[in-house]
C-alpha cells in the first residue's frame, strides 16, 4: 500500500511541476486519464473543502470507494495531504529560469494536457502558488494544486507507459548483447579483500577559473607507488567517496588517486540548492569540470600538491561516471557541439529520449566554450555518460587516446542503446581502438564502489587493466590480456559485435 502511496503522490506532485503558467483562474478539475482501462477520473477541485469531500463529491470513485470499503478514501487522503517538503519553495525560488529546471519542467508537461494557461517552463509560477498555498494555511499538494492556474488539467497515464515501453527498448540492445556473451574471465588474485597500503588525505586546491576552491581526495600509496596518477571525477550531485572503492583498487596497485569534489554540481550544491541558497548546475559547468582536473595536474606539476613523489603528470588518466565520464571525454579531445542538441531537445517523442537528455539538453548555452582537452591525460574511461545529443559521429576519430565505455544493461538514468551502443556503432569508433564493455544486470548506480568494501569493486580489474595498458604498463596485467571480469557480475566486451 505504501508504495501505490508513493506512486499517486509523485503523480500529484508530477503534476505541480508541469502545471505552470501566467495566473488565469484557480486549478477546477484534475483528470486522471488510464488509456489502457478506456477510462477517466474526474476531481471537482473547485467544489469540495476537504480532502475528502473531494474525494467523495467524484461520481467515477463512487465504485472503486465501496470496492475498497474505505481503504482507498483513507490513501487518497494521505496523498492529497502529504505536506510539501519546506525546501521546495526555496528550490523553486532559486531556481527560475536555469536551464536544468525548465528542461525537467518541459519533460514534466508532457505528461499533463492544461487547459485555460499559457505554458511556461521558468518555474516562477510555481513558486507563487506554493506562497499562496501557504498563506492560506494549505501547505500540502491538494492546497498546492487548487492554487495552480487553469480551468482543466488532465494527465495522461498512458504517456507514463510511453516512456516505459521506450526505456525498455532503449534497454534491449544492451541485454542483448550482454546475454549473448561471452563475459571476461576472473583473476581470483584480485577478488582477495584490500589491505589498505595507501594514506587517505583531503585538502583543498585554490584554482583560477573558479571563486571557490577545489576539495580534492587523495589515495596514496605507502610502498609500491609506481608514479603514476589517476583522476576520477564524480557525476552530477554525487561526491568522490562514492567512487572511494575504484581508488582504493588502483591504489593498491600503485597508483596516486585524486578524486575531486566538483563544487557547481557535487552532493553538497545540490543540498543548498534544496535549500534555496544556489542555482541548479548551469551550462558553464560543461567548461568549468574539466577544467578543475587540469587545475589539479598543474598543482601537483607545479609542487603545491603531492609534491617530492616523482609523480608523471605528462602521462595520467581521468576515470568519470556519469556526468563525470563526460569530463574524462571532454580532457581527451571530444568537443561538445550544438547541432543534435538545437534539433532533438524539443522533440518530447523521440525514440531515444531518455533521463539524461534533461541534462544534456540543459548544456545546450554552455557548448562554445567547452572544448578543454588536456594533453597530460593518456587513458581515460567512461563510465554511464550522457553523450548522445552532445557529440558528433566524427569525435572519436579527434581524441587523443582510446577511451573505454562503460554502460551497464539496466541503467534508466543513461540507458546503454542510445547512449553507448549507438554512438560506438555509428562513429565506428571500434576501428579507432575504442571498446565497450557491457556490465549485465547493473543500473546507473550500482557500478559505484565506497570506502572499505569487503570484496573489491566490479570494475575495480577492468579500470585497472584498461589503465595498465593505455599508460604503456605493458608487462602488468592488461585490458588485452584477459582476466579483468568480476565473479558476481557478468562484464562483457561488446565492441567486435556492434
Amino acid at each position: 500500500m505504501s508504495t501505490i502511496r508513493s506512486r499517486l503522490a509523485a503523480v500529484c506532485t508530477g503534476l505541480a511541476l508541469a502545471v505552470i503558467g501566467s495566473p488565469a483562474h484557480a486549478l477546477e478539475r484534475l483528470v486522471l486519464r488510464f488509456p489502457f482501462l478506456e477510462t477517466s477520473i474526474t476531481l471537482n477541485l473547485a467544489e469540495s473543502g476537504s480532502a475528502e469531500e473531494l474525494i467523495r463529491s467524484s461520481p467515477d470513485l463512487s465504485d472503486l470507494l465501496a470496492a475498497t470499503d474505505g481503504r482507498l478514501l483513507e490513501l487518497l487522503q494521505k496523498v492529497f495531504q502529504a505536506p510539501l517538503p519546506v525546501e521546495t519553495k526555496q528550490f523553486l525560488e532559486g531556481s527560475t529560469g536555469q536551464p536544468l529546471l525548465e528542461q525537467a519542467l518541459m519533460a514534466a508537461t508532457d505528461l499533463v494536457d492544461l487547459q485555460g494557461v499559457e505554458a511556461d517552463t521558468t518555474g516562477r509560477m510555481l513558486t507563487d502558488a506554493l506562497i499562496r498555498a501557504e498563506a492560506k494555511q494549505q501547505p500540502n499538494i491538494l492546497g498546492f494544486l487548487r492554487e495552480l492556474p487553469g480551468e482543466e488539467a488532465s494527465i495522461q497515464l498512458g504517456r507514463v507507459i510511453d516512456a516505459a515501453n521506450r526505456l525498455k527498448a532503449n534497454q534491449e540492445k544492451g541485454v542483448a548483447l550482454a546475454k549473448a556473451g561471452p563475459a571476461a574471465s576472473v583473476t581470483a588474485a584480485l577478488q582477495a579483500p584490500l589491505t589498505p597500503v595507501w594514506t587517505r588525505q583531503e585538502l583543498t586546491v585554490a584554482v583560477s577559473h573558479r571563486p571557490e576552491a577545489v576539495s580534492v581526495l587523495m589515495l596514496v600509496p605507502t610502498g609500491n607507488a609506481n608514479g603514476r596518477v589517476v583522476v576520477i571525477s564524480h557525476g552530477l550531485w554525487d561526491d568522490p567517496e562514492s567512487f572511494e572503492g575504484w581508488g582504493e583498487f588502483l591504489a593498491t596497485h600503485g597508483y596516486t588517486v585524486l578524486m575531486p569534489d566538483h563544487p557547481g554540481s557535487d552532493g553538497a550544491q545540490q543540498r543548498a540548492m534544496l535549500a534555496g541558497d544556489r542555482e541548479p548546475p548551469g551550462a558553464e559547468e560543461l567548461r568549468l569540470r574539466p577544467l578543475d582536473v587540469s587545475a589539479l595536474l598543474d598543482a601537483v606539476e607545479s609542487g603545491r600538491l603531492l609534491s617530492g613523489r616523482g609523480l608523471n603528470t605528462q602521462s595520467v588518466a581521468v576515470v568519470g561516471h556519469s556526468w563525470g565520464g563526460t569530463t574524462a571525454l571532454q580532457l581527451v579531445g571530444a568537443v561538445p557541439t550544438v547541432r543534435k542538441l538545437s534539433t532533438r531537445c524539443a522533440d518530447l517523442r523521440d525514440p531515444e529520449r531518455n533521463i539524461s537528455w534533461i541534462l544534456q539538453c540543459s548544456w545546450l548555452n554552455g557548448i562554445a566554450q567547452a572544448g578543454v582537452a588536456d594533453s597530460r591525460v593518456k587513458a581515460a574511461v567512461a563510465v554511464s555518460p550522457p553523450l548522445r545529443l552532445l557529440f558528433e559521429q566524427s569525435s572519436s576519430k579527434n581524441l587523443s587516446t582510446k577511451v573505454l565505455l562503460v554502460s551497464g544493461t539496466r541503467d534508466w538514468v543513461v540507458p546503454s542503446g542510445p547512449e553507448a551502443i549507438a554512438p560506438m556503432r555509428e562513429s565506428g569508433a571500434t576501428k579507432q581502438g575504442h571498446r565497450l564493455v557491457l556490465a549485465e544486470g547493473m543500473n546507473h548506480f550500482s557500478l559505484r564502489s565506497f570506502r572499505g568494501e569487503t570484496q573489491p569493486a566490479v570494475v575495480g580489474p577492468l579500470l585497472l587493466a584498461w589503465i595498465n595498458e593505455q599508460l604503456g604498463l605493458n608487462e602488468a596485467f592488461t585490458f588485452s590480456g584477459g582476466g579483468w571480469g568480476d565473479p558476481t557480475v557478468n562484464l562483457v566486451d561488446v565492441s567486435d559485435r556492434l
